[in-house]
C-alpha cells in the first residue's frame, strides 16, 4: 500500500497554451516537449485502512492549496471509494516558479499512486490521468523528445526520439525563485477570453509543431532552435495582449535573452524558451554547455543556475 516514484519536469520547445476543455483540462494546441535529467520530483503515497483524509506534505511542510488537485487525481487512479492517503513529496527545484513543477509531480504521482494501490494502468492511462490535473505532466511521464497530441475528447503521448537519440543540454537561468503571480492555468483562460492573437496562436500551432518534428528527426539543431525561439515570443505575445496583460519576465529574463542572442551571433549553437514564468532556459549542443552556463551566470538579476541533459520519463523507486 506504499510506493515511491520519481519523474523529471519538461520544458516544451513548441508550446502548450489555452485550453480545448477546461473542466477536462484538454489541452487547446498539440505540443512537444524535452524531458530533462537532473531536476527531479519524489512522490510517496501510502494508503491507509485508519487515515480518515488525505495529508501532502510538500518540501517537509504541510500544503493544503496543491492537496484538492492530488486527491481528485487519486481519486481517478485509485476511485472515489479508496482508502485516504498520506502524500510526500520533495523536489531539488523551485515549485510554481515557471519550472514544470507540477509536471514532474503529477507524473510521479500517478505512478507512485498506481502502484500503491494495485490498480493496473498503462504509461499512456497514467499520462492521461496526470494531464488532467497538470496538462504538461502528461509529457513527464515519457523521456527524451516527446510529443503531445490533443485530441477532441483526450491526449495522445509519445516519444519521438529517445534523449540518447540526440543528447542536448538545458541550462536554467533561476532569476526569481518565488511562486509567479498568476497560475498557468488562469493565465491561459485570460489569454483565451481576451487576447487579440489568441485565435492566430491556435491556427499556427500545428505548422509549428510539424516543422520542430521533423526538425528533431532530422537533428537539425538550427531548424529547432528557428521555431523554438519564434512558438515561444508567439505564446508570450498571447500573454501580453491579454486584458489585464500576464507579463512573467523581469529585467533578468531580458538580459537572459540578450546574452543568447550574442553567443548566437558569435557562431555558439544554443537558443532559449521561456515558460510561463521568469525562468529562461537555454538549450545547447552539449559541447556549448560550459560557455553558455558562464555566460547567463554573468547576467545582472540571475540568481543561480541549473544544467541538466536529456533524461527518463517517470519511474517506480521502491514500493511495500
Amino acid at each position: 500500500m506504499r510506493a515511491t516514484a520519481k519523474a523529471q519536469p519538461n520544458i516544451a520547445l513548441i508550446k502548450y497554451w489555452g485550453k480545448r476543455d477546461v473542466d477536462k483540462n484538454l489541452p487547446a494546441v498539440s505540443s512537444l516537449s524535452v524531458t530533462l535529467d537532473t531536476l527531479w520530483t519524489k512522490m510517496t503515497v501510502e494508503f491507509s485502512d485508519t487515515r480518515k483524509s488525505d495529508d501532502l506534505i510538500v518540501n517537509r511542510a504541510s500544503n493544503q492549496v496543491l492537496l484538492p488537485r492530488v486527491s481528485a487525481c487519486l481519486d481517478h487512479i485509485a476511485g472515489v471509494d479508496r482508502r485516504r492517503a498520506s502524500i510526500v513529496s520533495e523536489g531539488n527545484f523551485p515549485i510554481a516558479a515557471g519550472l514544470a513543477s507540477s509536471a514532474s509531480a503529477f507524473a510521479a504521482l500517478v505512478v507512485a499512486a498506481s502502484k500503491a494501490s494495485g490498480a493496473c494502468h498503462d504509461n499512456l492511462a497514467l499520462a492521461r490521468i496526470a494531464g488532467a490535473a497538470s496538462g504538461s505532466a502528461a509529457r513527464s511521464l515519457f523521456g527524451g523528445f516527446v510529443e503531445l497530441a490533443a485530441g477532441e475528447t483526450c491526449i495522445d503521448v509519445a516519444t519521438i526520439a529517445d534523449a540518447s537519440d540526440w543528447p542536448l543540454s538545458v541550462i536554467v537561468a533561476i532569476t526569481e525563485e518565488g511562486a509567479k503571480p498568476i497560475s498557468s492555468g488562469e493565465a491561459m483562460n485570460r489569454s483565451a477570453e481576451t487576447s487579440p492573437f489568441y485565435t492566430s496562436w491556435l491556427e499556427q500551432q500545428a505548422g509549428d509543431l510539424a516543422a520542430a518534428r521533423a526538425a528533431v528527426l532530422a537533428r537539425d539543431f538550427a531548424a529547432l532552435a528557428a521555431v523554438s525561439e519564434h512558438n515561444c515570443l508567439k505564446m508570450h505575445s498571447v500573454m501580453w495582449g491579454s486584458r489585464p496583460p500576464v507579463i512573467y519576465w523581469n529585467s533578468a529574463t531580458l538580459s537572459c535573452m540578450e546574452a543568447v542572442r550574442r553567443l548566437q551571433t558569435d557562431g555558439h549553437a544554443v537558443f532559449f524558451t521561456i515558460d510561463a514564468g521568469p525562468q529562461l532556459k537555454a538549450i545547447c549542443l552539449p559541447g556549448e554547455a560550459a560557455e553558455v552556463r558562464a555566460t547567463l551566470e554573468a547576467c545582472a538579476g540571475v540568481i543561480r543556475t541549473m544544467e541538466s541533459g536529456l533524461g527518463a520519463g517517470a519511474i517506480l523507486l521502491d514500493s511495500k
